[in-house]
């Protein structure tokens, strides 16, 4: 399974970004092997407003069935919702413990935005 995770870092060790439109990379990973695909999201870490929507855009465009983050507002979680992709939130740690603790059932799935929008 594709599963997109919010990051600082390039990489499986890096700490997860809490932002999902704004965050510095999201990083696809392969919960079977571990494989990463970074995607820079420098375009969307300064947009005025839709940065959650071009970045659910974004991950859908890879396949993910699954976004790991901390927060997401409500605009972006209704292109997500529309996606059918599910959102973990309140997710934390590096994106190797967001992976593990998701594949061993440990992270919530929200049913909801848990951020206010930007305006």
């Amino acid at each position: 399974m594709k599963i997109a995770v919010t990051s600082t870092g390039k990489d499986l060790e890096s700490p997860m970004d809490p932002r999902f439109g704004r965050a510095a990379y999201i990083l696809i990973v392969d919960t079977d092997t571990l494989a990463v695909e970074v995607l820079d999201n420098a375009e969307n870490v300064n947009a005025f407003k839709g940065a959650g929507i071009q970045a659910a855009t974004m991950i859908n465009d890879k396949k993910a069935e699954v976004l790991l983050t901390g927060y997401c507002g409500p605009n972006a979680f209704k292109a997500l919702e529309a996606a059918r992709i599910k959102v973990g939130g309140d997710v934390s740690g590096t994106v190797r413990q967001a992976v593990a603790a998701f594949s061993d059932g440990n992270v919530k799935l929200v049913c909801e935005p848990n951020a206010e929008g930007h305006w």
